[in-house]
């Protein structure tokens, strides 16, 4: 975190948290009362239900954080607002058998999901998931998995580096599900969220891996999140299971390297970064896409990058919000957040035109969210955030 030579302020305080932001700055986004002094209790650290306002409760509230009240997940205590996203780092969380042993966190929806009349295609034929090659560096640049905790435990979802405008060739932005980062209606901000590029960079199967070190798994380095934002409709109306949220699930992470990876932005260590195309057409108008990402659930071990080609069909969960791309796909949990691929004809290139949302129980499709103004908003703010 940056050092503060000059007087407490406001703007000082909300640099020093890198607090995310969110593209429409909803009514109970307004500042908050100073939380109360009290860290601990008689069941061990506690967290303020609001965020610090002042240098001394920052630092009571990093100590609790720290020393374990981050495992508090009482819903009084779970920071939920938009502004409230607030990531300390943790030396030595993230050890290599936590990373292994983290659990997909996928929405599920039923087989025969409700699809609104006149925008909704046929489901898609299946395309059997392809492992790709390693190294994935080389052949699958700018993916990555993301962790962090939630009250079920230690999760897993799939995430892509991609451009930030406002440094070119330097940026440090990831792209991922909005439910990846934070639990919608029903909760707040996960924590201790990282991300990892290029994990398992050799391939390797969760067998082979067994004793692997640390460069084995994270070979270009751990990278924390400290700036984070989704949609307002994710926080407001998001949901665990079902449709509901999915056309508005998209997230984008600013992350720093941690001590062990130097200082070289997330860009520099992988070689390259996504454009995003924001405002795509509709599928009818584009060729192949290819959804790409870490399945853990069953048959897969979440320790490998695959993906899934073909023509993307169009679904339509509810009439008043916006049409979902669909794609025949047999990944399963952990594939949520991992980036959609198109080649954009305006410019030649391949970009990133969504993420994936949800899914079946039977894992014979996956959809994800049109990438329209609410998205480019949210980006926009995160880079704006870090200029």
């Amino acid at each position: 975190m940056p050092s503060i030579s000059r007087p407490l302020a406001a703007a000082a305080v909300a640099a020093l948290l890198a607090v995310s932001a969110t593209a429409c700055g909803p009514s109970d986004d307004k500042a908050d009362p100073k939380p109360s002094a009290s860290v601990t209790s008689a069941d061990g650290p506690k967290l303020p239900s609001v965020l610090p306002t002042s240098l001394g409760d920052l630092e009571k509230w990093k100590k609790a954080y720290k020393d374990g009240a981050w495992k508090n997940w009482d819903k009084d205590q779970w920071l939920r607002k938009a502004s409230d996203f607030i990531n300390p780092v943790i030396d030595g969380l993230w050890d290599n058998d936590r990373m292994k042993g983290a659990e997909q966190n996928d929405k599920k929806v039923p087989d025969d999901v409700a699809a609104d009349k006149g925008k909704t295609d046929p489901v898609p034929a299946v395309n059997k998931a392809r492992a790709v090659d390693a190294p994935y560096h080389e052949n699958g640049p700018g993916d990555g998995k993301i962790f962090f905790d939630g009250p079920k435990g230690s999760m897993v979802c799939s995430g892509t580096v991609v451009q930030d405008p406002a440094h070119p060739g330097k940026s440090n932005l990831v792209w991922t599900a909005g439910h990846c980062v934070h639990a919608g209606g029903a909760g707040g901000w996960y924590r201790n969220v990282i991300f990892v590029p290029s994990y398992n960079d050799s391939g390797k199967t969760e067998a082979q891996l067994k004793g692997a070190k640390r460069d084995e798994l994270a070979p270009l380095g751990v990278f924390w999140a400290d700036g984070a934002a989704t949609s307002d409709q994710w926080i407001a109306n998001g949901a665990e299971t079902g449709g509901k949220g999915s056309p508005y699930d998209f997230a984008v992470l600013h992350v720093a390297p941690d001590k062990a990876s130097g200082t070289k932005s997330l860009e520099e260590k992988v070689g390259s970064a996504l454009p995003v195309w924001f405002n795509a057409p509709s599928v009818t108008k584009m060729g192949n896409i290819g959804a790409w990402g870490y399945p853990a659930a069953p048959p897969f071990d979440g320790q490998r990058l695959f993906n899934c080609t073909g023509k993307a069909g169009r679904l339509s969960l509810f009439a008043d919000q916006p049409t979902e791309y669909r794609l025949g796909c047999t990944m399963t949990g952990g594939s949520s957040g991992g980036g959609w691929y198109a080649k954009n004809p305006a410019n030649n290139q391949v970009s990133l035109v969504s993420n994936t949302s949800i899914g079946p129980v039977t894992a014979t499709w996956l959809a994800g969210p049109h990438l329209g103004a609410e998205a480019k908003a949210v980006y926009d703010k995160v880079s704006k955030q870090f200029k």
